[in-house]
């Protein structure tokens, strides 16, 4: 091979190696990643379901406390409509059974006593040390870890209203028609919400699990008893039929019962003779969405310090 074919040898190659590079190897511009928009939203979400999850794993590892959650509603149920089943007809203010009148109280107060609990798995993840792993993460929102708590509670006690509308509809009770049982599941979460937010407020403002084991205790049957989830407002005494007119599971309860004792009904339908006036269902729905607004705006103070 002369010196000439070499050098026509040698261009070629160094051509053929310039195009091949300039074809298959990717721009400066190419070799970046394309930026990801940040969705902030589709984070949030992500993570509630996590921290949810989370929660239900751990109920998943103790099933009985969900047993013991749908077996306690369901004894009072039956064990208070049999002790007061040969009570005169009329006796608590309508001609009906006191197992039918006590449906609605047992539904609401269920309710309630899990929505106060609420704040006891947070509690526990603070004096564990897990919460500050939490806090320390990188979350896009911290707020995830009280969606998290609420909607678990709201399931558990959708579970516990369903397990006794069952058993109260085998029990002669009977069961609304679909949209009443839309307004029960409604007044339901409502009350859920509200109350679970003021139970997650109390466990970032307590030392302790002790402490907010007190409160629940102190505020869990006196607010049963000065509600009309046992007896109606006409059987009480002056001052506790303004004491109940004013307790939140009264405007609760009422709904559901009326739907419950009647066919025909609306929201401007009297459910309550309070002492200061009649309460439609529309007024008592009302009345329960101002007052989970209300708790959910009195522990944003809270919950910004101690999620900061």
């Amino acid at each position: 091979m002369t010196l000439m074919h070499f050098l026509i040898l040698q261009d070629a190659y160094l051509y053929f190696s310039r195009t091949m590079s300039t074809t298959l190897s990717p721009t400066s511009t190419e070799l970046k990643p394309a930026a990801i928009a940040p969705n902030p939203l589709g984070e949030f979400l992500q993570e509630t379901t996590a921290l949810t999850r989370r929660l239900f794993i751990q109920l998943q590892r103790r099933p009985s406390t969900l047993a013991a959650g749908i077996i306690q509603p369901l004894m009072w149920l039956i064990l208070f409509g049999a002790l007061f089943q040969n009570a005169p007809a009329g006796l608590f203010g309508s001609e009906v059974s006191y197992g039918k009148f006590i449906g609605a109280g047992i539904i609401v107060f269920t309710a309630f006593g899990g929505a106060l609990n609420a704040g006891l798995p947070v509690m526990f993840d603070r004096e564990f040390g897990f919460l500050n792993r939490l806090l320390v993460a990188p979350l896009s929102s911290r707020y995830s870890i009280v969606a998290a708590s609420a909607i678990f509670i709201a399931t558990l006690s959708l579970i516990q209203t369903a397990a006794i509308v069952v058993v109260s509809a085998l029990l002669g009770a009977g069961l609304p028609d679909p949209l009443g049982l839309g307004v029960l599941t409604l007044v339901v979460l409502l009350l859920v919400l509200g109350v679970t937010a003021l139970s997650l407020g109390l466990a970032f403002s307590l030392p302790g699990h002790i402490e907010l084991i007190a409160v629940i205790f102190v505020t869990n049957l006196p607010l049963l008893f000065a509600s009309t989830a046992l007896v109606p407002l006409s059987f009480m005494p002056v001052w506790l039929r303004w004491v109940a007119s004013l307790n939140p599971l009264s405007y609760a309860i009422e709904p559901i019962r009326y739907i419950y004792l009647h066919q025909q009904w609306g929201l401007g339908s009297v459910v309550m003779q309070a002492p200061f006036g009649s309460v439609t269902m529309g007024q008592a729905l009302a009345v329960l969405l101002v007052f989970t607004v209300v708790a959910l705006l009195l522990i944003q103070p809270r919950l910004r310090r101690s999620l900061a």
